[in-house]
C-alpha cells in the first residue's frame, strides 16, 4: 500500500464512517455483557448543527467509543424532539408564503403540512451529526411523535389524571402572544429592561378630589375594576369606602383596602387588574372584583379597549400616554428598571392571561428526585455546583401547566360529552372514552359522535420527560427486554439551561414509572461563547458554520478543538486557532506514522538506548493511562484530553521516535521498530474516542486488518506497573538534552559535529540515560569529574554542572563580555526582587500566589548567577 506523506481528512472521513456503517459497529443488542447506555438529548427536529450540538455530542461520542474499546455493549440512542412551539411556528410561516392561513385549515389538514415538513426537512441535524463522526445506533432513532412513543405519552397521561395528579383549572397563565399559546413558568426567561413609571389621576366619584397611581403599563387601565391602598396608610383613610372612575373609558370601580400594597412603593395607590396580573388575580379572588380580560390572543385590545381595538398593546402604550397626557390624566412619568418575561421560544413579550389550562402536580411527584440527587447521591451532577440550582427549582417547584393551544404535538386525551368544563372523560382511545362517557352519563346511546376531544396539545417536554423509558418502549411493555437490560442508562451529556426544564422532569418520571433513576452520572457542559464572551447566536453572527468547520479541518480536528477548552460546566471560549491546534496534532501523528513506514526493518542487536527509550516510555503511557482513568471518571475530559495531547505529541513524537530512529540510511532492529508498532498501536487506541477517523485510518494502514480487527472495537489498553524512577530519571536527561542543544544552537555548533561533555554530578543520578543522552547531543563520550573543566562552556541542571569544551573558534573575550553582561542584569534583577521581598507590607498583604511567584523569580536568579559564574571561571 502506498502511504501518503500528508494526511488528507477530507479523503478519509466518508471511507471509515461508510466502513463503520456497513459493518454494524454502531448497533446494540441485549447480551451478557455489561451495557453501557446514554440517550442523546433529541434536538429540535427543526434545527441544524451548532456549535453547542457539535460540543454536546462530541463529548458523548468520547464517552460511547471508549465505552467500546473497554468491551462493553455500548447503545448510543439519537432521536429528535417534535419542539411544538418552533416547528408549528415554521410551518405556519411556510403556509403563509402559499397564502394559506393556519387557522382556515382543519387539525387533520394542518397535522398534514406538519408532517411533510417534518419529512422533509426533519432530521438534518442527524446526518450532519454523521460528519462529526457520531457512532449513535441509527437503526434505534427515535421521534417524539413516533406512534409508539406518542402511546406512552398518553398512556402516563391517563394514568396521572386516574391517581388524581393532573387536573383542569382556570388560572393565570404565561401566554406567548406570538405562538398564542400557554408556556409553563420554566419557559418564560425574566430580563431586566428598561422602561417607565406613569404616574395618572383617577378622579373619586362625586368629588373633585383625586388620587394619583403608578403604572408601568398604562394601556391595561380598561381592565382596572379596583385602587387598593393599605389600610394603615394614615394617607388615604378619607377615602375608605369610596369609588374612583377609570380615565378614558369612565368605568367606576371601588376603592379596597389591603395589606398587600407596598406603602413605600409609588404612590401607596395600586390599581388591580385582575385579568392581568397574578397577584392582582388573588386580590380580586379575595376582594370577589370583577374580572375584565382587554387582550385577544395576539396581545392587541378587544373591544374594551374601545378606540384602541385591535392595536398591539406597546402600540398603545405610546399613545395612551399621549392621550392620558393630553387630558391631564398623566401627571408624570419616570424611568424604571423592571423584570419583564419573555418566551424562551419566540423572545415575545409573554402576557400573564386567564385560561382553563391543564396542570400536573408536582408536590408528592418532585420528593424522590430530590433525594436521589440531593440526599444518597444517587445520581451525580458534574460539576457539583449544579446541586445548588438543582436544590432551589426543586424545592419551590409549582404545578406543571401541561397545556399547550398548539396542534403539532399530542393532543389532550380529554373528551367532552356535555356543555359543562366538567363534563369529560379521559382515556387512551376514543373507543375506551365511550364508554366512560355511557358510565358518566348514565345513556348507552351515547356514541363517538357525541365526543369532542380537547383541541390543546401536551408540552413537548411532557414527550421528552420520558425519553430514556419510551426509547426502549418502557412505558408501554414495562417488562420487555430491552428496557430491563439498558435501564436504568449510564450518563446523560446536556447543557445547564435544561437542566430542570429536562433532567430533574426524566429524573422525576423515572422514579414514578420505574421506581428507579433514569441515568446515574449528569455531565453538564457549558455554553459555547465566542473570543469577547458572547453567547454564539445567529442575531450576533458570531457562530461559525459547523459544517464549514469540519470541511476545513477536520472532524477530529474540531472534535479536539472542542475537547481542549471545554471543562465540565465552563463556557467554552471559542476560537477557530483550537481546531487548527487539533488539525496539527492530527498532523503530527500521521507524520510520525509515515516516518516508521519509511525504515528498513533488520534482524540486528538492538542498542541499549532504544531499549531503555522503550521501558521509559511504556511507564510513561501507563502513567498518563492512569491519569486519564481519573479524568474520565470525573468528567474531566479536556483534562484527559491534554494529557494525551502531551504524551502523543511531546513524549512519544518529540522524544520516542527520536530516540530509536536509525541513523541516517542504515536500519532499525527489528525488536525496537516491533515495540514502537505495539506503542503506536496502544496509542491510537487511547486517542481513538477523540480522533476517531485518523487513528482508524492509520490503523488500517499499519496492517492488513479483517473487519473483527477495527480499531472501533479493538481491546483498551490493560494497565500495568508504572517505573517511576525511570520517568524522574527521564526528566533530568531532557533537561540535559535541551541544555545541550541550546549551547549548541547559541554557539553556531553543527549537529552533526561531534562534541566532549563532562559532568560533576553532585545529584548523583543514575547513569542509565547517558546513551540517550549521547545520541540526542551527538556526544563522544560523557566524562564524569569532580573539578569544573576549564575552557569549556556550562549549563545547570539542578545541582549538577555540565561543561561542554569549546568547539572551533570561539572569540572568548566577546563571550566573556557576553556573560558578564548577563550577569550584571541577572544580578541587578535579583536586587530588585529581594528589594520587594524584604518589604514586610508586601509580603502581609500580597496574594499568597504572587509572593510565591517572587520567591520563585528569587532562586532562578540566584540558580542562574551561580552558572555564570561558572562559566566565566571555566573561561579563565
Amino acid at each position: 500500500m502506498q502511504i501518503p506523506s500528508k494526511y488528507d481528512a477530507s479523503q478519509v472521513e466518508s471511507k471509515w464512517y461508510d466502513y463503520w456503517m456497513k459493518h454494524n459497529y454502531f448497533h446494540s443488542e441485549p447480551d451478557d455483557r455489561e451495557p453501557y447506555t446514554i440517550v442523546i438529548p433529541p434536538p429540535n427536529v427543526t434545527g441544524v448543527l451548532h456549535m453547542g450540538h457539535m460540543l454536546n455530542n462530541t463529548i458523548q461520542d468520547v464517552l460511547i467509543r471508549r465505552a467500546r474499546l473497554l468491551g462493553k455493549n455500548a447503545c448510543w440512542v439519537p432521536g429528535t424532539d417534535h419542539a411544538s412551539i418552533a416547528t408549528e411556528a415554521k410551518v405556519v410561516a411556510k403556509l403563509k408564503e402559499q397564502g394559506i392561513d393556519k387557522n382556515d385549515l382543519s387539525r387533520d389538514e394542518f397535522l398534514k403540512h406538519a408532517w411533510d415538513w417534518t419529512e422533509e426537512y426533519g432530521g438534518v441535524i442527524l446526518e450532519q451529526l454523521k460528519k462529526l463522526g457520531c457512532s449513535c445506533d441509527w437503526d434505534r432513532t427515535k421521534f417524539t411523535m413516533d406512534d409508539d412513543m406518542s402511546e406512552g405519552v398518553i398512556k402516563v397521561f391517563v394514568d396521572l389524571y386516574e391517581k388524581g395528579l393532573i387536573y383542569r383549572g382556570y388560572r393565570m397563565v404565561n401566554w406567548d402572544p406570538e405562538a398564542k399559546t400557554t408556556l409553563s413558568d420554566e419557559e418564560v426567561i425574566h430580563e431586566e429592561r428598561q422602561g417607565s413609571l406613569y404616574y395618572l389621576k383617577y378622579k373619586i366619584e362625586d368629588s373633585d378630589e383625586t388620587l394619583t397611581i403608578a403604572t408601568t403599563r398604562p394601556e391595561t387601565i380598561f381592565g382596572d375594576t379596583a385602587i387598593c391602598i393599605n389600610p394603615n396608610d394614615e394617607r388615604f383613610t378619607h377615602l375608605k369606602g369610596k369609588k374612583a372612575i377609570v380615565p378614558i373609558c369612565n368605568r367606576v370601580i371601588p376603592i379596597i383596602e389591603d395589606e398587600y400594597v407596598d406603602v413605600e412603593f409609588g404612590t401607596g395607590c395600586l390599581k388591580v387588574t385582575p385579568a392581568h396580573d397574578e397577584n392582582d388575580k388573588n386580590l380580586g379572588d379575595k376582594h370577589n372584583l370583577e374580572v375584565v380580560d382587554i387582550f385577544n390572543e395576539d396581545a392587541s385590545l378587544n373591544s374594551f379597549g374601545l378606540h384602541y381595538e385591535g392595536k398591539d398593546r406597546f402600540v398603545v402604550r405610546k399613545e395612551i400616554a399621549k392621550e392620558l397626557e393630553a387630558n391631564g390624566v398623566l401627571i408624570k412619568t419616570e424611568t424604571h428598571i423592571n423584570k419583564v418575561g419573555t418566551s424562551e421560544r419566540t423572545k415575545a413579550v409573554i402576557e400573564p392571561r386567564l385560561s382553563d389550562q391543564w396542570f400536573l402536580k408536582m408536590e408528592d411527584l418532585v420528593k424522590p428526585a430530590i433525594k436521589a440527587v440531593l440526599q444518597d447521591d444517587d445520581i451525580k451532577l458534574f460539576p457539583k455546583k449544579f446541586e445548588n440550582t438543582y436544590r432551589h427549582w426543586m424545592e419551590n417547584i409549582r404545578d406543571w401547566n401541561i397545556s399547550r393551544q398548539l396542534m403539532w404535538g399530542q393532543q389532550i386525551p380529554a373528551y367532552y360529552y356535555g356543555d359543562g368544563k366538567e363534563d369529560f372523560v379521559v382515556a387512551e382511545s376514543l373507543e375506551e372514552a365511550v364508554k366512560l362517557a355511557k358510565q358518566a352519563t348514565n345513556n348507552s346511546q351515547l356514541s363517538a359522535s357525541d365526543l369532542t376531544q380537547d383541541k390543546d396539545a401536551l408540552d413537548t417536554w411532557f414527550s421528552s420527560w420520558l425519553w430514556p423509558m419510551s426509547v426502549f418502549d418502557g412505558i408501554r411493555n414495562p417488562e420487555n427486554e430491552e428496557i430491563k437490560y439498558y435501564y436504568p442508562t449510564n450518563d446523560l451529556v446536556t447543557g445547564p439551561d435544561i437542566l430542570f426544564f429536562w433532567v430533574a422532569r426524566m429524573i422525576i418520571a423515572g422514579y414514578e414509572y420505574k421506581d428507579e433513576k433514569p441515568f446515574s452520572n449528569v455531565y453538564l457542559t457549558g455554553l459555547v461563547r465566542d473570543k469577547q464572551r458572547r453567547k454564539m447566536s445567529k442575531s450576533l453572527g458570531n457562530s461559525p458554520d459547523a459544517l464549514k468547520l469540519i470541511e476545513q479541518y477536520g472532524a477530529d480536528g474540531v472534535r479536539v478543538g472542542l475537547l481542549l477548552s471545554s471543562a465540565a460546566g465552563n463556557d467554552l471560549l471559542f476560537d477557530e486557532a483550537l481546531c487548527q491546534q487539533g488539525k496539527g496534532l492530527g498532523n503530527k501523528v500521521w507524520s510520525a506514522f509515515y516516518l516508521t513506514t519509511l525504515w528498513d526493518v533488520k534482524d540486528i542487536e538492538q542498542p541499549e538506548h532504544s531499549k531503555v527509550a522503550l521501558e521509559w516510555y511504556r511507564s510513561k503511557f501507563q502513567k498518563v493511562l492512569g491519569e486519564i482513568e481519573d479524568h474520565f471518571s470525573k468528567y474531566r475530559l479536556s483534562d484527559a484530553l491534554m494529557g494525551l495531547y502531551k504524551l502523543i505529541y511531546d513524549d512519544f513524537c518529540g522524544w520516542l521516535l527520536e530516540i530509536v530512529k536509525p541513523e541516517y540510511q542504515k536500519p532499525i532492529d527489528a525488536k525496537t521498530y516491533n515495540a514502537i508498532v505495539e506503542i503506536f498501536e496502544d496509542n491510537l487506541k487511547v486517542l481513538h474516542p477523540f480522533m476517531p477517523f485518523l487513528t482508524e485510518e492509520i490503523w488500517q494502514c499499519m496492517s492488513e486488518r479483517t473487519p473483527e480487527d477495527a480499531l472501533i472495537i479493538a481491546k483498551w489498553p490493560e494497565t500495568s506497573r508504572v517505573n517511576s524512577t525511570l520517568i524522574e530519571e527521564f526528566e533530568v536527561a531532557s533537561e540535559v538534552i535541551s541544555g545541550i542543544r541550546n549551547i549548541r544552537k547559541q554557539k553556531n555548533i553543527a549537529f552533526k559535529e561531534t562534541i566532549g561533555f563532562s559532568v560533576i554530578n553532585n545529584e548523583k543520578t543514575n547513569t542509565t540515560f547517558d546513551g540517550v543522552i549521547a545520541k540526542l547531543g551527538n556526544l563522544d563520550a560523557i566524562n564524569y569529574t569532580n573539578d569544573a573543566v576549564e575552557g569549556a562552556l556550562t549549563f545547570r541542571v539542578k545541582s549538577n554542572e555540565y561543561f561542554i569544551p569549546m568547539v572551533g573558534s570561539i572569540d572568548v573575550e566577546a563571550e566573556v563580555k557576553k556573560l558578564t553582561e548577563e550577569l550584571s542584569y541577572t544580578e541587578g534583577f535579583l536586587k530588585s526582587v529581594q528589594k520587594k521581598l524584604s518589604n514586610e507590607r508586601f509580603v502581609n498583604n500580597a496574594p499568597e500566589q504572587v509572593v510565591a511567584s517572587e520567591k520563585k523569580k528569587e532562586a532562578d536568579a540566584l540558580a542562574k548567577i551561580e552558572t555564570l559564574k561558572s562559566s566565566l571561571a571555566s573561561l579563565g
